[in-house]
């Protein structure tokens, strides 16, 4: 599984996992079983939270403004997926959802150093 962290799109690729591990489950007792919405909820934000916020976020901001910053776009950007899809209460569950998989990501990479 190393060789596969090594690149940017195997890192990607096991967060994208991890993400949905944690996030589809809420997101399914949330929606009431609905598995598209759960599912493309953050298969939408993850990308461009992976890979377009690391490169356009100033390096001002450091690797925390940059965490923020693309924690607010995910929570906003799954909120209005999922007022889309007639969840009520879409940005407090954005939200939690999104919280329980940033610190479980975040868990993951001080204990393990992945990805």
């Amino acid at each position: 599984m190393s060789g596969l962290l090594e690149s940017t799109t195997g890192a990607w690729l096991v967060a994208y996992v991890f993400t949905q591990v944690i996030e589809v489950p809420l997101y399914l007792r949330i929606t009431g079983g609905r598995w598209a919405t759960s599912l493309l909820a953050s298969t939408l934000t993850h990308p461009v939270v992976w890979f377009v916020f690391p490169a356009v976020c100033p390096l001002s901001w450091g690797y925390w403004g940059m965490v923020a910053a693309a924690e607010a776009f995910a929570v906003l950007g799954e909120t209005a997926w999922l007022r889309v899809n007639g969840v009520t209460g879409a940005l407090k569950w954005a939200f939690v959802v999104n919280a329980a998989s940033a610190v479980g990501g975040l868990l993951l990479r001080d204990t393990f150093g992945v990805p």
